[in-house]
């Protein structure tokens, strides 16, 4: 996977760059990666990325972020957990990069080039698991000196506390040289702090077992959280996973030549054969060509396409070889662009995520004065036993271990945004994703969001001595080489019929009111009514055109030697989902509008159609106006497609994109829809909706666990190791609760 990039990039196999043409991005492999000299711009800045491995739960990333900031010379670090991607922009300080793998590894991360894994994703999933076990030295190692103490306590009991001692010793070893690490980064009050003071207590206590225990168990519980946060990825990295490596280039000589995918250059020409991905966006130059979009889509039929059309990177080529023109730069293809708008998506976190992470911040600290305050009180005060209260106060720390809490969230929206990717929905964060879960009312651009944006010919009304086939004849020959929507709609219905188009002289376009020529020595124009007024009076034509107006038809006229022939009406199909949905959305509870700038005419057939209400004739202006005015009585989302959205879906609550939709629209919009199906947007809000439920249960699973044992430990009745068991046990609950989104979809029936 390469980095994102605005500029061209040499043909070059071992680097890439990018960036925003203030930085170089540094993602070679290996020894290239430190001794590679970038090209330095003029603020001389240089953008290093890699592969963090080691990160258990999203708190992680925010832990690797503040140990990087605290680096000399490093101007910003963040951490994509989703896809384990660390991205680093610094000063031009030698060697920096060898600095940050180390205070990588000073945090217990390590630090890969982006290639370098994925042979390792593509092995078995048992594999993977037990690979990851036994990688484990530490847990290994804890695991065998646990088995020894267990058989020296049966053979040699006077041996026990001994053995279990070594054991403690050994684990508490990593442990506190992680919580020293973490401490001397910013983050003082971490659990293995936590679980470092409650091992060291209960040693002095003389509790060896139970201390031995209860670092094994935290130990495997890492492991545990490791392996549920893999889960949570698996969507996201199976879509990294539709990158392709290699890609045919065809020379002008007609020579296929196999090259790395990120030396693509737009309008380059590439083959696909059957059974390859796409490696980059483009068009189709094969008359025609199949492909399985299913991984980008959810699109579980093979989508026919025909010569001109654009294809995506990452489809799966089906039955003959396909050739493609490149349309996209070097790291800005689908597939880039979605896990680029991933990564950015967990820097906007939901409101109860960041309320969490204010409550965790002063949470840990509480617990630990808590604690003290048991250990000393009540043999102070109340002349109890100092030893059975210090005890008490070690499990309180352990009980005390916010991550339950702290992954409640982030667990369900890193899951809930793998669904959506594989739903062909992109969310921008948690943020976007609990809105649009409130939205009360959704408004909708009319064309190209709910109707094909494509105009076809819906009728041709022909008067004096001429017949449909004629008009649409003379028709296609004035505008066969037009490159106007309507000029398209009407030489494709020719061609439906005829292949031998007539050839047209002096063909004028006429600014503001439509075209001209001549075809077989008859002068032929096609323009708006407003033009041919006088034309369509004089023929009584009135009631022939306000009968397709009514229709939803946009129609103009056309003239033969400066006399009406005829009326050709075009009409943009309402999507076939769009019905469904805006059905769909009404079953939830959400009110449908449209709000579009075509005339009250078209826009109430099309309104009507769908059982929605709509405001038609608006400007850019008078939308974001519309818009403004919904938004006082609820929360509104706004879906739309094009550059006139854009106002309008920043000044919603959740803003929607189609996916075919401008580079504004998709910039500004929080949610995108890649397969440019509006009946995503049901599944969305429910599964926003799900994923807000899934929450809450997290949290008052977190919470109410550790209020019942605070209680049950006050009174004596939980010891150390119950006290693990029960910390990992919530733990290991509120992620599969999370994961259980994983699920959201499989059985539904998709519109």
């Amino acid at each position: 996977m390469n980095c994102p990039s605005t500029t061209k990039t040499p043909r070059h196999p071992n680097t890439s760059h990018c960036g925003n043409g203030s930085s170089t991005c540094l993602c070679a492999s290996g020894k290239q990666a430190e001794t590679a000299l970038p090209h330095l711009t003029s603020n001389h800045q240089k953008t290093f990325c890699w592969l963090v491995k080691g990160m258990d739960c999203p708190a992680c990333s925010t832990k690797l972020e503040k140990s990087l900031s605290l680096i000399p010379g490093i101007q910003n670090a963040k951490v994509a957990f989703a896809t384990e991607k660390l991205t680093v922009l610094t000063d031009p300080i030698p060697d920096i990069d060898v600095t940050i793998k180390q205070a990588a590894h000073n945090s217990g991360f390590s630090l890969q080039d982006l290639n370098t894994t994925k042979k390792n994703q593509e092995q078995g999933r048992m594999r993977a698991v037990l690979k990851r076990f036994f990688d484990d030295k530490d847990l290994m190692m804890m695991t065998a000196l646990l088995c020894v103490a267990g058989l020296v306590s049966i053979i040699w009991p006077s041996f026990r506390t001994t053995a279990f001692s070594i054991a403690t010793v050994w684990g508490l070893i990593p442990i506190l040289q992680q919580a020293f690490r973490l401490a001397k980064n910013g983050s003082p009050f971490s659990i293995e702090t936590l679980m470092g003071i409650a091992a060291i207590g209960a040693l002095f206590l003389g509790e060896s077992a139970e201390s031995a225990m209860v670092l094994f168990l935290f130990m495997l519980g890492e492991q545990l959280e490791s392996l549920a946060a893999g889960s949570a990825r698996k969507g996201v990295k199976n879509l990294m996973a539709l990158a392709q490596d290699e890609a045919l280039l065809v020379r002008s000589d007609g020579q296929r030549r196999k090259v790395r995918a990120e030396t693509l250059q737009k309008d380059d020409t590439i083959d696909v054969l059957p059974g390859s991905r796409m490696p980059a966006d483009g068009v189709l130059l094969s008359t025609s060509a199949s492909f399985d979009e299913s991984a980008l889509t959810g699109e579980s039929l093979p989508v026919e396409h025909t010569k001109g059309e654009a294809v995506m990177a990452g489809i799966l080529a089906l039955g003959q070889v396909a050739r493609v023109k490149v349309s996209s730069e070097p790291g800005h293809n689908t597939v880039d662009r979605i896990i680029k708008l991933i990564e950015e998506a967990e820097q906007n976190k939901a409101p109860v995520e960041r309320f969490i992470d204010r409550f965790s911040r002063w949470y840990t600290p509480s617990i630990l004065i808590f604690a003290a305050l048991t250990a000393t009180i009540p043999p102070l005060f109340l002349s109890q036993s100092p030893s059975e209260w210090i005890y008490r106060a070690l499990t309180l720390l352990l009980i005390g271990c916010p991550c339950a809490l702290v992954i409640s969230t982030p667990a369900a929206v890193t899951s809930a945004l793998s669904v959506a990717s594989r739903l062909g929905i992109l969310v921008k964060g948690g943020a976007a994703l609990e809105k649009i879960g409130h939205a009360s009312v959704i408004a909708f651009d009319k064309t190209g969001t709910l109707t094909q944006g494509r105009p076809t010919v819906h009728a041709i009304k022909a008067f004096n001595r001429y017949t449909p086939e004629q008009l649409l004849s003379f028709s296609a020959a004035i505008e066969v080489n037009s490159t106007h929507p309507l000029a398209h709609a009407i030489v494709a219905e020719y061609q439906k019929k005829q292949t031998t188009i007539s050839s047209a002289q002096n063909i004028v376009n006429l600014p503001g009111s439509g075209i001209q020529g001549f075809v077989n020595q008859n002068k032929v124009a096609i323009i708006s009514p407003r033009y041919g007024s006088d034309q369509i009076q004089a023929n009584k034509a009135n009631d022939a055109l306000s009968a397709l107006e009514k229709q939803g038809c946009t129609v103009a006229i056309i003239l033969i030697n400066d006399q009406l022939a005829g009326l050709i009406a075009f009409q943009d199909t309402i999507k076939e989902e769009a019905p469904i949905a805006i059905s769909s959305l009404a079953q939830q509870g959400v009110h449908a509008i449209m709000l579009t700038g075509d005339n009250a005419t078209a826009a109430s057939a099309v309104a009507k159609q769908l059982n929605m209400d709509f405001k038609a004739g608006l400007l850019p202006d008078e939308k974001l106006k519309a818009i403004i005015s919904l938004r006082q009585h609820s929360a509104i989302a706004m879906v739309g497609d094009g550059i006139n959205d854009a106002p309008a879906m920043k000044q919603a609550d959740v803003g929607i994109a189609m996916g075919n939709g401008s580079d504004i629209a998709l910039e500004t919009a929080d949610c995108a829809l890649i397969h440019n199906r509006v009946n995503a947007l049901p599944e969305l809000i429910a599964l926003s909706r799900t994923t807000l439920s899934k929450i809450h249960q997290n949290i008052a699973i977190a919470l109410g666990f550790k209020a019942l044992f605070l209680i049950t430990t006050l009174m004596g009745l939980t010891g150390l190791w119950l006290a693990v068991i029960a910390d990992t046990g919530t733990m290991a609950l509120v992620t599969a609760n999370a994961l259980r989104l994983l699920r959201f979809g499989h059985k539904k029936q998709r519109f």
